[in-house]
């Protein structure tokens, strides 16, 4: 299995089963996401607001990640993703029923505990079952599945929501969700990646262990930085899209699905080089920078209307008018895409190798995913206050700032000490 291909990995119904878990929380997350402009624009909602959508959901994942990780770590991790599961389900109930903004911020309370299981727990999973000297292709693949499944939310999810509304379309995610609870229960191992003593284990010293080293420290950094900018993106350049250039549910899927494909298509192949090239942080940097400037390209969608001109394009059956915004909005996160896959699986492999060096794998990933927290907490209100004190660009521009502040001050910290390479290489 630890020299297998990605086609036989996929073969695996161990793997699958774990896999299934990403592709059900991706595909609720990428498709809510879209019913979010569906819901600033029905409540008229200001920057402030829309960047409480993140934000509310981002705090609620942040409150529970620390008890989560010592959890994962000391207990049975087959039924914590059951629990998970189950919490998204109730998440798709609630958000059928809102009926005002209220409503919608208190279910992504909800959304926020269930997405957050799901993640760190499928995460951990994956790095502890794969074998050492594959886990690039493992985490590659993992979140290759995860990227197909956010585009089938973005493309499968605008339709639905175009077509059917809320109501059908939170139905067709829960039974996903459930789907994926019954390969969990029939084909994960109990127990998966085997169970620290309660007693030998103190969560808040593994995480001082592991901020005692300076690799861990500049990983946590640029974490900051990055979900930042990064959720500034997420959030609302599908409300701009909206609210802005008027699209509709299914071509604002379509935007989103540019960046999706290209994550979807080059993370597996990219994972795999990681684990051949090493040298990990520099993978990550060129991420990063890369990400910052597809992220300065999305306001340049204001000039389109004097340079493209719309496109009909018919789609079973009907004729759909590509806006001139479309285009340039579709580049831009197409390069957020590409981005992503060459970041996301270097980022996640030393997280998991610096979790290793201290025997809490879940404790170093729930430090990855408390900094990414905090920048998510912070960055969507930001940019929604600054946007509705200045303009899109600078809101935009100063997202983009912060995923290169934050990569830069990664490489710098990196260099000082750096996390123990699986492959046989050194920074430099």
């Amino acid at each position: 299995m630890g020299d297998a291909g990605r086609g036989s990995l996929l073969a695996n119904r161990e793997f699958l089963a774990i896999a299934s878990t990403a592709f059900a929380r991706s595909q609720a997350y990428s498709t809510i996401i879209i019913a979010l402009a569906l819901y600033a624009d029905q409540f008229d909602t200001t920057g402030f607001v829309e960047g409480l959508f993140g934000t509310i959901f981002a705090l609620t994942q942040l409150l529970i990640v620390l008890p989560l990780g010592r959890k994962i770590d000391t207990g049975n991790a087959k039924r914590i993703l059951m629990v998970g599961l189950g919490v998204n389900v109730l998440a798709f109930v609630g958000f059928s029923l809102v009926t005002n903004v209220g409503h919608v911020l208190l279910v992504r309370v909800v959304q926020g505990v269930g997405a957050s299981i799901l993640w760190i727990t499928g995460t951990t999973v994956t790095g502890q079952i794969s074998p050492e000297a594959t886990r690039g292709r493992w985490l590659g693949t993992y979140n290759q599945v995860g990227a197909f499944s956010s585009l089938a939310g973005d493309l499968v999810g605008g339709l639905l929501l175009t077509v059917y509304g809320f109501t059908l379309t939170y139905a067709v995610l829960s039974a996903v969700t459930l789907s994926s609870g019954i390969m969990v229960l029939l084909f994960l191992r109990d127990n998966p990646g085997g169970q620290a003593d309660p007693e030998e284990t103190d969560g808040i010293e593994s995480f001082r262990l592991l901020l005692s080293r300076a690799a861990i420290r500049a990983l946590v950094v640029f974490r900051l930085g990055l979900s930042f900018g990064k959720m500034a993106v997420l959030i609302f350049l599908p409300i701009y899209a909206r609210t802005a250039f008027g699209m509709s549910p299914v071509l604002v899927g379509g935007i989103l699905a540019g960046g999706k494909l290209t994550k979807t298509v080059t993370q597996g192949f990219i994972g795999d080089l990681t684990d051949r090239v090493g040298r990990k942080h520099w993978f990550v940097l060129t991420g990063a920078l890369l990400y910052a400037f597809g992220t300065a390209l999305i306001p340049l969608a204001e000039f389109a209307a004097g340079v493209i001109s719309p496109i009909s394009v018919a789609v079973l059956g009907t004729t759909v008018v590509l806006p001139p915004a479309f285009f340039p909005l579709f580049t831009a996160f197409g390069v957020c895409g590409i981005a992503d896959s060459i970041r996301l699986p270097a980022s996640m492999a030393l997280f998991v190798e610096e979790g290793e060096h201290f025997e809490a794998v879940a404790g170093s990933m729930s430090l990855r995913s408390i900094a990414w927290k905090v920048g998510q907490v912070v960055g969507p209100v930001t940019v929604g206050v600054l946007w509705d004190a200045t303009d899109v660009f600078t809101a935009f521009w100063a997202a983009a700032a912060l995923i290169a502040i934050g990569a830069v001050v990664f490489v710098a910290l990196y260099r000082i000490e750096p996390a123990p390479e699986a492959v046989g290489t050194t920074a430099n």
